[in-house]
């Protein structure tokens, strides 16, 4: 099932929202293409619009998987009148689905197709009058939704389409190789914004504490494009990249004009 859908995730205190798409969904959770990336293990918010459904769907979830721009979402604490809400909509579309394939019921075939009525329009056989415009208005009613539909659909997948040209072309971008490796100490003297990590909880439990170094990337508009933790923890390398997506430089010059330049920074986790 596809349809649009919003994830916002809470990172260094500040909520980032990706926009997308859902692949699949159900009662455990749902599958889904986001214009960006999550991190395994992250809580986030979801808002789905379910097809068929009044309000969108508003839950927590945990993220389970992420490859590129595919992750795998499990819903967390979903009441029982969102679950009743997700198999409502799959019943109903289930219905939905078969009307459409056979919009005459079992029954009304039975009914027209036996019985006794005459060839004089005034019995129950299948060639009554009465039944060909009413037939006809449900042919031309489900043609108009069908196109209706495929016109909407077509415009919604368009924009989506959109949306992951300009992805890739940002991902293209980011992969511009650096033209000059410049010494930490000159980037940090063009440093304008800086955020601090926040110590995760699990690190404080385990006593984890020390500097990481990071190897980073800075783009030619002075944000941090890429980045690789050198040492330390995983748990501590993940919340100093949290931290330095935020970071922002003053651009790198290079004969007068901004670079794409490699560097290193240090920060510090101490209790």
């Amino acid at each position: 099932m596809q349809a649009p859908l919003d994830v916002t995730v809470l990172r260094s205190g500040i909520p980032d929202t990706l926009p997308g798409r859902s692949l699949n969904v159900c009662e455990r959770g749902i599958a889904a293409m986001l214009a960006g990336e999550l991190v395994r293990g992250e809580t986030v918010g979801v808002e789905v619009q379910l097809p068929l459904a009044g309000d969108p769907l508003r839950a927590r979830a945990m993220v389970r998987h992420q490859g590129k721009l595919r992750c795998g979402l499990e819903f967390v604490g979903l009441s029982a009148e969102q679950r009743a809400v997700i198999r409502d909509w799959a019943k109903d579309a289930k219905v939905e689905a078969e009307f459409v394939v056979n919009p005459v019921p079992a029954f009304e075939r039975e009914k027209t197709g036996g019985g006794g009525g005459g060839g004089n329009g005034s019995g129950g056989g299948p060639g009554r009058p009465g039944n060909k415009p009413f037939a006809l208005a449900w042919i031309i009613f489900l043609v108009l939704a069908a196109i209706a539909a495929s016109l909407l659909w077509w415009r919604w997948n368009r924009a989506w389409e959109e949306l992951e040209s300009g992805l890739r072309s940002e991902q293209a971008a980011v992969r511009d190789k650096p033209q000059v490796q410049v010494p930490a100490e000159v980037m940090e003297r063009l440093l304008i914004h800086r955020v601090e990590p926040t110590y995760p909880a699990e690190a404080r439990r385990a006593n984890l504490q020390g500097i990481i170094a990071l190897d980073i990337v800075v783009g030619r508009d002075g944000s941090i494009v890429s980045m690789r933790p050198l040492n330390g923890p995983d748990v501590l390398g993940r919340a100093a990249m949290d931290a330095l997506r935020w970071w922002r430089f003053e651009p790198y010059r290079v004969n007068g004009e901004p670079a794409v330049v490699e560097t290193t920074v240090a920060v510090e986790f101490k209790r």
